[in-house]
């Protein structure tokens, strides 16, 4: 036996206690409380020309998307999220797997590790859906979404402590189009949810270009409601019951994953924004939660801790500092800005679920 092997016995005691305590420690404090954000990074390209970019994004042309001012995209986007510390990013608007990637090694620089990442890059569309992780992907895969031009909705299976939670991420048709577009996104999305265990835990993300109570917003609206009145984002995934959204005591009381809640109604009303058009506010962002994320099991939603980051710096001249292009947005990149969104988020937990009063 070598003086090594002695020694251990010796000391296997001291060891094994020492290693106990560490494992309790570690067990009791990993993944207990984590953070979920979204965010609409507007137009992550890279300097690949694919053919598929959009004319303002082709390297080296007159825009003026060089190298250099993607550098300065790509340090803005970080610097958000850096600051905002997500465990889980769902990301929109990506172009490709190495923009996705290059992002990743830009955050890596910065002392923010990604060892885990998805795409649904399965169609060659101009910007795709995304996600970072610093837990497990177990699994990805793409609801497919009717249509060529037409976005997949990113599935990922994430490992959180042994507990498996369902990460989708959305970015729906523009308001450039009525809202039977987006109703197949809402079609698609309810088709693959209605497959999933009554006690699922899982959560809806990203760009839905629906307001949380698009069913009042809309409605006079001839160019959007092309569907008699009906919307995806609250008829179809039933964030609404009897033209009333959804609460936590609805969702909680139901025996099926029917109706869902949206996280916007955890905040007074005249915060509920992640949007300015011209003045014009609204809520296209969203982080949407299934029963599972209120029982005793598995992840749990961490109640009332939904809201927007809003750092100093994302404002700009009383509006959200997008990036920034000459000419009222139609000419050469200026090399600052960060998005027209802005990132929400809500935290989780592996422990059981507390409501907490307001």
């Amino acid at each position: 036996m070598s003086k090594y092997n002695i020694k251990f016995k010796k000391s296997g005691k001291i060891i094994l206690m020492f290693g106990f305590i560490c494992f309790c420690i570690c067990s009791d404090t990993f993944a207990k409380t984590f953070k979920i954000a979204s965010y609409n990074v507007q137009n992550l390209f890279d300097l690949h020309k694919d053919k598929t970019e959009y004319r303002e994004y082709i390297p080296d042309t007159g825009f003026g998307w060089t190298k250099n001012t993607a550098a300065l995209k790509y340090l803005n986007i970080t610097r958000v999220l850096k600051d905002i510390n997500a465990d889980i990013i769902s990301l929109q608007e990506v172009e490709s797997v190495k923009a996705l990637l290059y992002l990743r090694a830009v955050l890596k620089s910065k002392g923010t590790l990604y060892p885990y990442f998805a795409i649904a890059d399965l169609k060659p569309t101009t910007v795709k859906c995304a996600l970072l992780s610093k837990f497990p992907v177990i699994k990805n895969k793409e609801v497919v979404v009717s249509g060529s031009l037409s976005r997949n909705i990113l599935r990922t299976d994430i490992d959180i402590s042994g507990n498996n939670l369902i990460v989708y991420v959305n970015h729906w048709k523009s308001k450039k189009g009525p809202e039977s577009l987006r109703k197949k996104y809402a079609n698609a999305l309810k088709k693959e949810i209605d497959q999933l265990e009554t006690d699922a835990d899982f959560v809806l993300t990203g760009d839905f270009n629906s307001n949380y109570n698009e069913y009042i917003t809309f409605v006079n609206n001839v160019k959007l409601n092309n569907t008699n009145k009906r919307t995806g984002i609250n008829h179809i995934l039933m964030t609404i019951k009897n033209n009333k959204l959804v609460d936590e005591r609805l969702l909680v009381k139901q025996r099926s994953n029917k109706y869902l809640y949206n996280l916007w109604l955890e905040i007074p009303y005249k915060y509920r924004w992640s949007y300015n058009f011209f003045g014009r506010k609204s809520t296209p962002d969203h982080i949407i939660l299934s029963k599972g994320l209120y029982d005793n099991k598995g992840v749990s939603y961490k109640d009332n801790s939904f809201n927007k980051f809003t750092p100093h710096y994302l404002f700009k001249n009383r509006g959200v500092f997008n990036w920034k292009r000459a000419k009222r947005g139609r000419g050469k990149h200026l090399g600052m800005g960060f998005s027209d969104h802005l990132p929400i988020f809500a935290l989780f937990t592996t422990t059981p679920f507390v409501l907490k009063t307001k």
